[in-house]
């Protein structure tokens, strides 16, 4: 039996309400990857074009920066 016969098989032994999980796997996995890349590409320009890009924070300075004792979250 073929991977899609197999998957054929399981969905048509589903109720109507869990179809509607498949439906939404099957069609998030079909997505137009295209579109992800765009977005991806996108915020790298922003990025590469920020003025404030490769400005460092260190661990210390932000925790100071939140407002947050680290000593009194660690455990």
């Amino acid at each position: 039996m073929s991977n899609k016969e197999l998957a054929m098989q399981l969905i048509n032994n589903l109720s109507e309400y869990k179809l509607g999980y498949v439906v939404a796997y099957l069609q998030g996995i079909n997505a137009d990857e295209s579109a992800d890349d765009a977005y991806c590409e996108q915020l790298l320009d922003d990025y590469n074009n920020s003025d404030d890009k490769g400005d460092f924070v260190s661990f210390e300075d932000a925790v100071k920066m939140c407002g947050v004792d680290i000593n009194a979250i660690q455990s």
